[in-house]
């Protein structure tokens, strides 16, 4: 079984930073993809960025520039370093991993959210 935690999220003002961190653990294969994907209230989910198992990465536009995306692929972890934060960055962040178990075709696992609030 695959596990995702997330942790991280939290109350910010307006302008300022926040890192979420997501860890995969639980017994697979390799690690694809990894990225974060946010849901803000009355809205549907929306990617914020990916990274490819290569290091390439891919950004909304909505965060371009004000956000970057890593992973260290020794601690299966991905990061999302946030900055110059908005209100409407407010949303539960979602971690997600492409995940190979065994033998078994590469499929996606999620974590639980974070909830990332910027006050104005």
């Amino acid at each position: 079984q695959v596990l995702l935690v997330e942790s991280g999220g939290g109350l910010v003002q307006a302008g300022g930073s926040r890192r979420l961190s997501c860890t995969v653990s639980g017994s697979f294969f390799s690690i694809g993809d990894m990225g974060w994907y946010r849901q803000a209230p009355g809205k549907q989910r929306e990617l914020v960025a990916v990274t490819t198992s290569g290091g390439s990465t891919n950004y909304a536009d909505s965060v371009k520039g004000r956000v970057t995306i890593s992973r260290d692929n020794a601690k299966n972890t991905v990061y999302l370093q946030m900055n110059s934060l908005k209100p409407e960055d407010t949303a539960v962040y979602y971690c997600y991993a492409r995940v190979r178990v065994g033998l078994r075709p590469y499929s996606d696992s999620w974590g639980q959210g974070t909830q990332v609030t910027v006050s104005s």
